[in-house]
């Protein structure tokens, strides 16, 4: 049961709370004006600030979060199971501690040296001794959760929490509401929370076939088809370079030996251009011995003779001198051409006989460079064969995980259809708690609305359990606020009897907007009446106007109204105190 909600603030207006039904009413002053509102009276903020002291996460959109609260510390008192009075302490600028007075939690009362006093305790914590001592929940369930089940005890209406009796915010995913419902209404939760472990296979599958179908991520991810065909190429290549392991030979000094072939080839080149040279000058030698013959001077005399001319003997030994010198000439060159041909002819050959045996040499060291490599190059192999044997493993991974991917879809579809009949099974054999929830339900909703049809629809649907509270109506937004009203008490009522939850259930003032008068009125009956019966704590915020409707019809408020009375007081008439 909530005791007491207050702050450090002197400005604050310290909330008081009873067992049974708990009436938090914001006036209308006589004094008030057209442009005054109790929108900002703090109905809401109260409920906002039991949910932050009952392990609510902040973030910069929560009220606690503005400047003028963050510093801040709000207490709340409140019965805690087994331990008698409890108070929670937190403030917004530390938002992951709370403090709690006196420490509750398991085993510290049982130390020797325990000193009973408060205890700060990590937003985690908290929540968990939430989960255990107000809900329950075992250590290892999985899909349950104390802020979930919260939410539905006390819906915010900043959260959109009245939009349906089964979602306790906007775009909250079915499975999980229903996972929640299933444990407070005494459901098999776990089978219940199969239908999100599906729903997150499914929203997980989406994602990764999204991602194969990016044109960047595609090619990280793939296809069955295309990894295939890669593997195929990538073991082909893995098989070649085991080979080539498998045959290398190391040659000792591979550098050396390779120089050395270098430096061969390089002589061979150099005598073959030196070859080049002497045959060129080897020809031109040839030619010029061809040409060097002896002149002939016999046709002088005979030609002096016809033209009247007698050579003298004289004349005729010079000429004979002259030959004689000449033909000396000539014998010399042809000595020396000779000479230079066969000096010729000499190197060729030798450079020949170079070129053969420098080729056998490079041949011998090129077959030993062929037949091995240096142990560099063994070593760049087994490197290059580390590197396509991760990329083979990488790729096999890759199909196993696009296999199962395209996969997915048909297993997720069967295993909905195992999940759905199982549930379906579950429902059969729990109808004992079903009626229990149906009758309740039922009970709630006739109090309010006689005879009409009014029962708890649970089934084992394709994507969750589906639970849906129904009352014949006309779909009338006051109407369908009552269904989550009915629905909200039979919940905390059957969740309260079979310690599956808290004693309290509170109600925000909007949760009565376009209420009918005498279903309000009835309402309030209603809480009071089974909050005292279920030994429970029904806590509501309405604005006095709405209050006297009801109080017209005959109820009598007057045993419930709690402090503090807020009023449209813009300055000082909202809970906190001050406008802010």
């Amino acid at each position: 049961m909530l005791r007491q909600l207050s702050a450090d603030d002197p400005r604050f207006k310290t909330a008081s709370f009873t067992s049974g039904m708990n009436l938090i009413v914001a006036e209308k002053r006589t004094s008030s004006t057209e442009t005054d509102s109790r929108n900002s009276a703090g109905k809401s903020s109260l409920i906002e600030l039991i949910h932050f002291l009952l392990g609510a996460r902040v973030d910069k959109r929560s009220l606690v979060s503005d400047r003028h609260l963050r510093s801040v510390n709000f207490h709340l008192k409140m019965d805690w199971p087994s331990n008698g009075v409890l108070t929670v302490g937190r403030r917004a600028s530390r938002p992951n501690f709370v403090q709690l007075d006196p420490d509750i939690r398991p085993g510290r009362q049982e130390e020797m040296f325990a000193l009973g006093g408060p205890a700060e305790v990590t937003l985690d914590e908290w929540n968990k001794l939430i989960e255990k001592d107000l809900f329950g929940v075992r250590a290892d369930a999985s899909g349950v959760s104390g802020r979930t089940m919260l939410s539905f005890l006390m819906r915010r209406a900043s959260a959109h929490g009245f939009n349906q009796a089964t979602e306790s915010f906007s775009k909250q995913r079915k499975a999980d509401a229903a996972t929640n419902l299933a444990y407070l209404l005494g459901l098999d939760y776990e089978l219940a929370d199969g239908y999100r472990k599906l729903s997150a296979q499914k929203a997980t599958r989406t994602q990764l076939r999204k991602a194969v179908n990016d044109p960047v991520w595609g090619r990280i991810v793939g296809s069955t088809a295309d990894l295939r065909g890669q593997i195929t190429l990538a073991e082909a290549q893995l098989r070649r370079l085991e080979d080539q392991i498998a045959d290398f030979q190391v040659v000792p000094e591979y550098e050396r030996v390779k120089q050395e072939a270098d430096a061969l080839a390089r002589r061979i080149k150099q005598l073959a251009q030196d070859d080049t040279i002497d045959q060129s000058n080897l020809e031109e030698l040839q030619q010029a011995v061809t040409e060097a013959s002896d002149v002939t001077v016999d046709y002088m005399e005979s030609a002096y003779r016809e033209l009247g001319i007698l050579l003298g003997d004289q004349v005729r030994r010079r000429f004979d001198d002259v030959q004689t010198f000449h033909q000396s000439v000539v014998r010399n060159r042809r000595v020396f051409l000779e000479a230079e041909i066969e000096s010729l002819t000499s190197r060729l050959t030798e450079r020949r006989d170079e070129r053969a045996r420098l080729g056998e040499q490079q041949a011998q060291l090129l077959r030993m460079l062929n037949e091995g490599g240096a142990l560099e190059a063994l070593t760049a192999l087994q490197q290059a064969l580390a590197r396509e044997q991760a990329n083979v493993e990488a790729l096999r991974h890759r199909y196993e995980a696009a296999q199962a991917l395209e996969a997915s879809a048909r297993q997720i579809t069967a295993q909905r259809l195992q999940q759905q009949q199982a549930v379906a099974t579950d429902l059969n054999e729990r109808r004992e708690q079903q009626a229990e929830a149906t009758l309740l339900f039922s009970r709630f909703a006739r109090e309010l609305y006689g005879e009409r049809e009014a029962y708890l629809r649970i089934e084992a649907g394709r994507e969750n359990l589906q639970i849906t509270p129904y009352i014949r109506s006309d779909n009338s937004r006051g109407i369908g606020n009552m269904v989550i009203f009915c629905f909200d008490l039979a919940l905390s009522v059957l969740a309260h009897r079979h310690g599956r939850g808290p004693d309290f259930l509170v109600h925000d003032s909007h949760l009565f907007d376009g209420v009918d008068e005498r279903q309000l009125v009835k309402a309030f009956a209603l809480a009071a009446e089974v909050s005292a019966e279920e030994g429970m704590q029904y806590i509501a915020t309405i604005n006095s106007d709405d209050l006297a409707k009801a109080v017209r019809l005959g109820f009598n408020d007057a045993p419930f109204v709690r402090e503090p009375r807020l009023t449209d007081d813009l300055e000082d008439g909202g809970l906190f105190g001050f406008r802010f």
